[in-house]
């Protein structure tokens, strides 16, 4: 390709509102162009970079036994009220109406269509297993769009479902295609972890793993055990529980004490003004979901994780409770709610269950108890782990390791569903007694369009983008410096021609601009290699440049074109 002729203008600044370093650097180095909020045109340079990767994916499904096929992006809202998703997505549903008035929606993802078709295409153990996939642009109408490519509007995904005819079958397929995405990152060059994770709006009955790249912009927290290799998405990450081990006799402490804690709300308040530890403190939250109200208690320094309480109580959503609910739920405002005498359902974290005593809250305005004992002043009937994991805590998997916190960019994640979805839009099979069950389903998807990105926030340097050599629009950048100089233009030529021949993709800088501009074009782009026909050309010299390694060196143009067709770029 001749840069002259290229749709790609460069950016001397990024855009105010481009604040990672890869929306920085894909607008600058004219990769993509934004529409509007969370909506990009890709130009060539763009274009080149997803077939790259969705060419990786393509050979690794097929690899792992995936067939490729294209489903509608145009769904009926009928199929997610028969799903029961269509209210669990909510807002973020695109939504829209034919002139027959018959509701649709733009598909976010593709559980309910392709459950659908299987339903009508398999009826026999005989055509079973079966996995497919496809390359398909995605839409969910984000509250806040943000981070270029990585949280967008409409975005490019590969999603993938299997059929199985029991867990068994499912343990395997999701095996292989867990491998497959390993395939695929590695080819794409990428820092990853694959992550233990919650299943969210998708659901499921099985494990589920997300995989992470890992960076400071990620909007993820992963806990990472080094010393067994354990790892999870934080809103999954399990406590080490040795602490619930603990034997105490209950019997012989003393009954618990009700003071006076004028304006005294928050746990800040109690350290400040009281110095008690926050530790030492028992802190009850009312939240409501799954149609009750309900309490849930952890220490003073740790804070609830939802996630966690959401899947205990089997609720698409919990929030915590306004203050008025809290008011008609347990009798008094926020900041003295305690567990003694609280008639809701209490689920109590286990390092809560685990303390000697505590101070809590005492169920009257401007009191507090100290000395509250877990399992003699109010009862333990729901104990589990209820919080946040904490960074330097003791691993939940091996116990000799401390848990460290990375910062991760989810670029896809697998699921084990079971019969979510088939048992309520009717995917069965008859077995070979000829009895009719349900199958058993998998779905994994990788976010296309924002694997661009994060490979770019991974790759790139002070000048621009390095792409890694899988994944570049262009292995070769022929730099030619000067347009008017006939030597220069007819070497550059030849060159070009040349590596076209060997099949070697190539952009050819023919641009009539000073070499100042084309070394910064060229840093920008990032192609892996630059080869700059300059002053040397009528030596039969140019200079070799390795974008990656950021080497120069001066050689023979047959050396130059033996090392890019050797592969030793």
């Amino acid at each position: 390709m001749r840069q002259n002729n290229l749709l790609a203008t460069t950016l001397r600044e990024a855009p105010a509102e481009a604040e990672t370093i890869n929306h920085q650097l894909l607008l600058r180095a004219g990769y993509i162009r934004q529409l509007a909020a969370g909506i990009y045109t890709y130009l060539p340079l763009g274009r080149r970079v997803l077939r790259k990767i969705e060419n990786i994916v393509r050979e690794e499904m097929d690899v792992a036994g995936a067939q490729e096929m294209l489903m509608p992006s145009m769904q009926p809202a009928e199929l997610w009220r028969e799903s029961e998703r269509y209210e669990v997505y909510g807002k973020e549903l695109m939504k829209l109406r034919d002139r027959h008035e018959r509701e649709f929606v733009l598909g976010p993802t593709h559980e309910e269509v392709i459950t659908s078709l299987i339903r009508g295409e398999i009826s026999s153990y005989r055509k079973l297993p079966v996995t497919v996939y496809q390359i398909q642009t995605k839409f969910r109408d984000e509250r806040r769009p943000r981070s270029g490519l990585m949280r967008g509007r409409e975005f490019l995904m590969k999603d993938a479902y299997s059929f199985d005819t029991g867990w068994e079958g499912l343990d395997k397929t999701y095996a292989r295609m867990y491998k497959a995405y390993q395939r695929i990152f590695e080819r794409c060059g990428l820092s990853y972890r694959a992550v233990q994770a919650d299943a969210g709006a998708i659901g499921g009955e099985g494990e589920t793993h997300e995989f992470m790249a890992l960076s400071s912009i990620g909007e993820d927290t992963i806990a990472v055990c080094p010393a067994c290799d354990y790892s999870a998405n934080l809103e999954q990450a399990e406590v080490y529980s040795g602490e619930e081990d603990m034997l105490r006799k209950t019997d012989s402490l003393p009954a618990a004490v009700k003071f006076h804690t004028p304006g005294i709300r928050t746990i800040a308040q109690l350290e400040q003004e009281l110095q008690i530890a926050p530790e030492q403190v028992i802190k009850t939250l009312i939240y409501q979901g799954g149609g009750q109200t309900f309490a849930v208690l952890v220490r003073g320094d740790h804070e609830v994780n939802e996630v966690k309480v959401r899947n205990f109580i089997g609720a698409s959503e919990i929030a915590l409770a306004d203050a008025r609910a809290v008011q008609a739920a347990a009798g008094v405002e926020n900041g003295y709610v305690g567990p003694v005498g609280l008639s809701l359902p209490v689920l109590v974290d286990r390092a809560v269950a685990a303390m000697t005593s505590g101070t809590t809250g005492a169920g009257e305005k401007d009191y507090h108890f100290s000395g509250v004992v877990p399992g003699r002043d109010f009862i333990l009937s729901q104990v589990g782990d209820f919080r946040t994991a904490q960074e330097g805590e003791h691993c939940p998997v091996c116990g000799k390791g401390v848990l460290h916190f990375h910062q991760g960019i989810e670029i896809g994640h697998i699921f084990k569903l079971g019969t979510k979805y088939s048992d309520k839009l009717g995917a069965s099979f008859l077995d070979a007694t000829g009895r009719s069950k349900p199958m058993i389903m998998g779905c994994y998807g990788i976010g296309i369009s924002r694997l661009l990105a994060a490979v770019a926030e991974q790759n790139n340097d002070e000048q621009g983008l390095i792409w890694p050599m899988a994944l570049a629009p262009y292995k070769v950048h022929i730099l030619q410096l000067s347009v008017k100089d006939e030597v220069q233009r007819s070497t550059a030529e030849a060159l070009y021609k040349q590596l076209i021949e060997l099949g070697i993709e190539t952009l050819l800088d023919d641009r009539d601009e000073r070499a100042g501009v084309k070394f910064k074009d060229s840093s920008l782009i990032g192609i892996p290699v630059a080869i700059v026909v300059g002053k040397d050309a009528g030596e039969h010299k140019v200079e070799y440049m390795d974008r990656r390694l950021g080497s120069k060196e001066v050689m023979d143009i047959a050396e130059a074109l033996s090392r890019v067709a050797s592969g030793q770029i």
